[in-house]
């Protein structure tokens, strides 16, 4: 036997009131989940922030390391040539003091550019260049030697020279090992330029001008060339680093996004997959479990974008799931309370209560008559969203039973009717029994008619 229950005004009322209560409480956790994915966005926000600041500066201290490891060679390079200019003008000055004895320019002259020249060594090398003073003291003692007015042209080869050394000395502060075979040659034809700036080599010295000229032009269109090239290969390595470290942190922020955007939803997500199997929706349960896998393996293999894809379906399916999974509850809350009140109507009505449980997503309640028949009263979910009641009987000989404790002749279909009356007291409203082969109300029930043990499968 069974019958499709229905619910009268009140419970509707109530259950309006209770559908749009889980609907309220569903939209302040959906609030909630918003607020809390907004909150981690701004904290991924600063900490890429702060991870690019962190990147810049050191960016930024490997700029300055390189630089200072130019500089450093640079002033080692310049300190060289001015040491080695230095070392020239000591020469000279000392081949001048040999030369004018006692006579002019007296020893205190003399002196003062030992001195100078003294201060301009322990400058070599220093933070500013020292050539254009090196080479004044030089001129200052050419213009002292007594041999200097028999060649008026030697102050011009000086300065000649003195020029060409600092071309050479330029070229020579580049950051790499440009051009070393042109370094080579050319310093060897300035060192031949310089012993030929002495008096009675003019010829000899004019002869390797155009030398010089030449082949220091040459070495420093190559040392430009090579620092260029340098600078370009430098510029595109800094391109590749930026490229990749701009592709590595969007890997990085997205698959953050990801993880925080699950970690949101992840729990919310198991327990509705817990509910939908104890509450008897498998493929529900099924779909979230499904997409709560699709984001974990994406994850799991840092695939940014599925991850994302995933996360996005998983956030979609869940409030979704969520307001079924409350219809779901809300059904079998009231399945529930139709069977507490079943079990007090069957135990008003003088059957004993052998138990119940859950089977098959159905409540069964056993109950026993004095005469020793057995009802088993079955409480699920029927077709059409109302709960279905389902009778099993057994050990009832006929249609008709013992008198019950009023002398009255009691059928088990007129036992559930008046069960059935008192459950409507408490807001549920059966209909009208039915089972296979029923007989007309109010017809002689012979047992050929019986359908004892017939259960709807819906």
């Amino acid at each position: 036997m069974y019958s499709a229950v229905a619910f009268d005004p009140t419970l509707i009322l109530l259950g309006a009131a209770l559908i749009a209560g889980l609907a309220a409480a569903r939209r302040n956790r959906e609030q909630g989940r918003c607020d809390e994915r907004a909150a981690l966005a701004a904290e991924r926000a600063r900490q890429a922030d702060l991870r690019r600041r962190q990147l810049l500066a050191e960016q930024e201290e490997r700029r300055r390391a390189r630089l200072a490891a130019r500089t450093a060679r640079s002033r080692s390079e310049r300190g060289r040539m001015e040491l080695r200019r230095i070392d020239e003008a000591e020469g000279l000055l000392a081949a001048l003091r040999a030369q004018v004895g006692a006579g002019p320019p007296g020893p205190a002259e003399l002196d003062l550019l030992v001195a100078r020249l003294g201060e301009l060594r322990s400058r070599a090398g220093g933070p500013e260049p020292i050539g254009g003073a090196i080479e004044a003291v030089r001129s200052h003692i050419v213009t002292l030697t007594p041999s200097a007015g028999v060649h008026p042209g030697q102050a011009e080869r000086s300065r000649l020279l003195h020029a060409f050394e600092l071309r050479y000395m330029d070229a020579g502060l580049a950051d790499q090992p440009a051009d070393a075979p042109g370094r080579a040659e050319t310093g060897a034809l300035l060192d031949r330029l310089r012993e030929a700036a002495g008096p009675g080599h003019e010829v000899r010295f004019e002869a390797l001008l155009g030398t010089v000229e030449h082949a220091l032009a040459r070495h420093e269109a190559a040392v430009a060339a090579a620092v260029a090239e340098q600078q370009r290969q430098e510029a595109g390595r800094l391109a590749q680093e930026a490229a990749q470290q701009a592709r590595e942190e969007a890997l990085w922020e997205a698959l953050a996004e990801a993880g925080d955007r699950f970690g949101v939803v992840s729990r919310a997500a198991q327990d509705a997959v817990t509910d939908a199997v104890e509450l008897g929706d498998p493929e529900l349960a099924g779909r979230l479990e499904d997409a709560v896998r699709a984001v974990t393996d994406a994850l799991s293999v840092r695939l940014p974008d599925a991850a994302l894809a995933a996360v996005g379906e998983l956030e979609a399916l869940l409030p979704a799931a969520e307001e079924r999974l409350d219809e779901l509850q809300l059904a079998y809350d009231r399945r529930s309370d139709l069977a507490a009140a079943l079990k007090e109507a069957m135990t008003d009505a003088g059957l004993a209560f052998t138990g119940g449980g859950e089977r098959d997503g159905q409540l069964v309640l056993s109950f026993e008559r004095p005469g020793g028949a057995v009802y088993e009263a079955s409480v699920g979910p029927g077709e059409d969203g109302r709960p279905l009641l389902t009778y099993r009987v057994s050990g009832e000989a006929d249609m008709s039973v013992r008198a019950d404790a009023e002398g009255a002749v009691c059928t088990p279909e007129e036992l559930l009717d008046r069960v059935h009356t008192a459950v409507r007291e408490e807001g549920f409203v059966p209909g009208e029994l039915t089972w296979d082969g029923r007989p007309p109300r109010g017809a002689a029930a012979r047992p050929q008619q019986q359908q004892h043990g017939k259960e709807r499968h819906r």
